[in-house]
């Protein structure tokens, strides 16, 4: 019994060494399939595409920004230089007006008022004076009355009658000269329009005399800074 034992063992232990004594081996393969290439090529050129769509939107955009930046810069520097062609215009028409009606010289030759003259500075007195006078006359201080009378309305015109006409006289400056144009065609505006408002004298050449020095400021630059 014991030998059919060893035997049968002996032979289980035999097959055993057989079947681990062969390799094993294992292969795994994947299928080669075409249609999926073709797809994954596709999908490559499809993201080819969509970055070169996205690169020619980006310049697009920064074409069109680039474009809505030369208008703005067109527009504004076209909004700079409409005032001073505004002001040039406005310059040559008021210029017109009072070489016109304002008084002038009657002959052409020199004006003989320059600075540093005696005639300069009669001229430059007389319309500061007028200017004075007018007031004193305007405010009731001379002649004084209770009632509206020549004196008093000789001093509300007293700028515009005496004064811009006196310093116009004179060879002044350029800029002086366009202050006193202005000045000879507002300086009315103001005596015309405030008694509708408010009928008083004072009111009147006070409010001539602010435009008058703020005239002078605005072209003569007063109130400009000096660096």
């Amino acid at each position: 019994m014991n030998a059919l034992l060893s035997s049968s063992t002996s032979l289980c232990n035999s097959h055993i060494l057989k079947l681990t004594s062969k390799p094993t081996s294992f292969r795994l393969s994947l299928p080669c399939n075409t249609n999926t290439t073709q797809c994954l090529g596709r999908d490559s050129l499809t993201l080819r595409i969509r970055a070169s769509n996205n690169a020619n939107e980006v310049d697009t955009q920064i074409a069109k920004e680039d474009r809505a930046t030369e208008t703005s810069n067109q527009v504004s520097s076209s909004s700079s230089a409409a005032p001073p062609a505004i002001d040039r215009d406005l310059k040559k028409v008021v210029q017109k007006t009072a070489a016109t009606f304002a008084p002038r010289a009657s002959t052409a030759t020199k004006n003989p008022a320059v600075p540093g003259t005696t005639l300069y500075t009669v001229f430059e007195v007389q319309g500061y004076v007028c200017m004075l006078l007018g007031g004193a006359l305007s405010f009731n201080l001379i002649f004084p009355s209770n009632d509206p009378d020549i004196w008093r309305l000789m001093g509300m015109w007293s700028i515009w009658m005496f004064t811009i006409p006196s310093l116009r006289a004179r060879d002044c400056s350029k800029n002086e000269k366009e202050a006193l144009n202005y000045l000879f065609l507002l300086v009315p505006l103001l005596n015309v329009t405030i008694p509708f408002f408010w009928k008083s004298f004072a009111l009147v050449w006070s409010a001539d005399t602010i435009a008058f020095f703020g005239m002078y400021a605005w072209k003569l630059g007063w109130l400009q800074k000096t660096e």
